[in-house]
């Protein structure tokens, strides 16, 4: 039997002390989770970051550094997700711009919304990472090839 881990890619994208976070209908429940998705064929994590987070929410953003690289094995499915989590700033918006489907909407919340919408959350890994930051862990984009 051959096993293989999801590569994804998030971003966390802070703004007035906001988060950028997408409300998406995910496994028949509405939940709150970074802009975050699938690497493509022949795409770099970097590239791949970038372009969720445009699909999912309308925002260009600059790649500044990384968070963390962790491991997640949904209990919904058992599969095991590697996500890189990626530190960005918001460049431009465009409003106009279909979302993904599954997309309700892209919101900023603050961390203390995010702490009142805790049971609406993706994974574990939506506020873990975000408290990771929040405390200072920063790597710099050369830490990913």
């Amino acid at each position: 039997m051959t096993w293989a881990p999801h590569v994804t890619v998030a971003t966390i994208v802070e703004r007035d002390n906001r988060f950028l976070m997408v409300y998406e209908e995910a496994d028949g429940k509405k939940v709150y989770n970074q802009p975050a998705g699938h690497l493509d064929p022949n795409e770099t994590l970097q590239a791949a970051a970038i372009r969720e987070t445009l699909e999912e929410t309308g925002w260009t953003v600059k790649l500044t550094g990384v968070v963390g690289v962790n491991l997640y094995t949904a209990p919904s499915n058992g599969i095991t997700y590697f996500r890189t989590t990626f530190i960005a700033e918001a460049v431009s918006h465009d409003a106009e711009r279909a979302l993904d489907t599954g997309i309700i909407e892209a919101v900023w919340l603050t961390y203390e919304e995010l702490l009142a919408r805790k049971a609406e959350l993706r994974s574990p890994m939506t506020l873990q990472i975000i408290e990771e930051y929040r405390a200072g862990r920063r790597f710099p984009l050369s830490v990913v090839g």
